[in-house]
């Protein structure tokens, strides 16, 4: 999607790399939106997506003077963004508070099942935490979250009522997330099969 007239842009861009700041601001007004909305959905944190755009731009600002007039700059700073999520997933890998806090608040968004069966070392470490449940609560999260029916279908399904389904539900991704927490070592498999996945709506 254009985000801006191509004209305009490119007159925008050869002022920033004389330094205008105008022509900064404009850019940021632009681009702010659309590049913020990409990064909030791969790291699904307003606070992590906000400081994310703040550097992107701050690199912009400082890398002026090698912005290149003749290519798409829309890519440029979609690129450069997929780079700094990519680099805090990497900071989040070696930091065990960052990502302890990550699997706590948002473990639920990285188990989309159709996303981490096609990555193998991801979809092994989902399976061995899937087996730690019950039977009953394995067929649950099973129903709902690899094959995606709604608890509506999934109480009909196994002749349960749509509460005991979410209470299953609620117990299953309590376990799972215990689970991750005792391999945060391989744990970073599963968010940065989400990312990619993200990356490439």
């Amino acid at each position: 999607m254009k985000v801006l007239e191509a004209s305009y842009q490119k007159d925008l861009l050869i002022r920033l790399k004389q330094g205008d700041e105008p022509a900064f601001n404009a850019l940021y007004k632009a681009y702010s939106k659309p590049l913020y909305l990409r990064m909030l959905r791969m790291v699904k944190d307003k606070d992590i997506a906000d400081e994310l755009l703040q550097e992107l731009f701050i690199k912009l600002w400082d890398n002026r003077h090698k912005v290149d007039t003749e290519k798409s700059f829309q890519s440029f700073m979609y690129t450069v963004a997929q780079n700094l999520v990519y680099n805090y997933f990497r900071k989040l890998s070696s930091d065990q508070s960052l990502i302890q806090s990550l699997l706590l608040r948002g473990t639920d968004h990285y188990l989309n099942g159709e996303q981490l069966l096609e990555n193998k070392q991801a979809s092994e470490l989902l399976n061995d935490a899937i087996n730690q449940l019950s039977p009953q609560r394995k067929l649950v999260f099973n129903l709902c979250k690899v094959e995606g029916k709604s608890y509506e279908e999934t109480s009909r399904i196994m002749g349960i009522s749509i509460a005991t389904v979410n209470s299953h539900m609620t117990q299953s991704l309590q376990s799972i997330k215990a689970y991750l927490l005792k391999h945060q070592d391989v744990a970073f498999v599963l968010m940065s099969a989400y990312v990619v996945g993200e990356m490439v709506k």
